[in-house]
């Protein structure tokens, strides 16, 4: 549905030139929920608004449904438009528009007759949970209440794909759970499409299906969500995650980390626990059968959508050769092993 092809985007030129984007690769397909997380500055709002080419990227090619954007005259990209909608963080409401009139703008400038508006308005006001609002102006409405009209508004030309532009930063946590709710039921009910970038990795847990991490102009990791959340492949996605889990070893440990082992040292692991391992007694097991103590420093479960993620922080006690011998177990019961470093073992 959506494809992003080889993108770059460069601001300015010579030595004071910016790259935003950097030879990027993205296919959303259709129907799914793709997340796109970085820090900020890192070019998600590049990305994204070179996706309906309100940026049109130095090179690289940008496809939706099937269609290169980056080949179309001014008129016809303006047609494209059409079947993507796009909200935003601030809302973007016209303060001098009733809620109606907010939802039935970009049908007037597609010259659609009142009696046709009113048929396409007042169901996205029903699906959006305003109908009572229908009269009332910005001012009078709540954040999440206003992002509910700038949803109904992306949706009135009843386009294909939905671009969403850290559409719920602005909102309080409980807010920001009702519009994610109602974006995935969108997404069921209308099979629409949805990009959205954010920096919160709760946005990517409770609705994405896959993520795009970026960074300076990259998209340097990818992945289904629950794998992300279980094992990512870069650093910088494991700081996001260890960031968002608050699952980081006591910062007298992280001192005393060393890289690599010594003879008298033991690992410190972090484990994830996946599928049925997550209600498996191993640990248990693991120090009955290897004669290694287990000293469990953090531990948690997380729920990411329809999966169960056990984490853990822990120190494997024991020689080396013991202790060795417990990481090939663990990974052997696909659990995803990583070794945060040694520390020296009590006299």
């Amino acid at each position: 549905m959506i494809r992003l092809s080889n993108v770059s985007k460069t601001y300015g030129s010579g030595p004071s030139a910016v790259s935003a984007l950097k030879n990027v690769d993205l296919h959303v397909p259709h129907g799914s929920i793709h997340g796109v997380i970085g820090l900020s500055g890192a070019g998600k709002s590049t990305l994204i608004r070179c996706v309906n080419m309100l940026e049109r990227p130095s090179a690289g090619r940008v496809e939706v449904d099937g269609q290169d954007l980056t080949a179309l005259p001014n008129d016809r990209l303006n047609q494209a438009r059409h079947r993507i909608g796009m909200i935003f963080q601030h809302f973007n409401l016209l303060a001098s528009r009733t809620v109606y009139r907010n939802v039935a703008l970009p049908l007037e400038l597609m010259h659609m007759k009142s009696a046709a508006i009113r048929e396409r308005v007042e169901p996205l006001l029903e699906l959006v949970g305003l109908t009572d609002k229908a009269d009332q102006y910005p001012a009078q409405l709540s954040g999440g209440q206003k992002q509910r009209v700038a949803i109904a508004r992306a949706l009135a030309s009843r386009p294909k794909v939905l671009l969403c532009d850290e559409a719920t930063s602005a909102l309080d946590p409980q807010t920001t759970r009702s519009i994610l709710e109602l974006l995935q039921d969108i997404n069921r009910k209308l099979g629409l499409t949805i990009l959205l970038i954010t920096h919160e990795m709760e946005v990517v847990k409770s609705i994405c299906h896959r993520v795009g991490l970026i960074s300076d102009g990259e998209l340097v990791e990818e992945a289904d969500v629950g794998d992300f959340f279980t094992a990512p492949a870069t650093r910088l996605g494991r700081e996001f995650l260890n960031a968002f889990l608050q699952l980081e070893p006591p910062k007298g440990l992280i001192d005393r980390l060393e890289e690599t082992p010594g003879p008298r040292t033991h690992p410190v692991v972090r484990l994830a626990f996946r599928g049925d391992a997550v209600s498996t007694p191993l640990i248990s097991r693991l120090a009955r059968e290897s004669g290694v103590d287990v000293s469990i420093l953090q531990a948690k479960v997380e729920s990411i959508q329809d999966r169960t993620l056990g984490l853990m922080i822990a120190e494997l006690i024991g020689t080396a050769d013991k202790t060795d011998e417990a990481l090939a177990y663990l990974e052997r019961h696909d659990l995803h092993v990583e070794v945060l470093g040694h520390v020296q073992r009590d006299a």
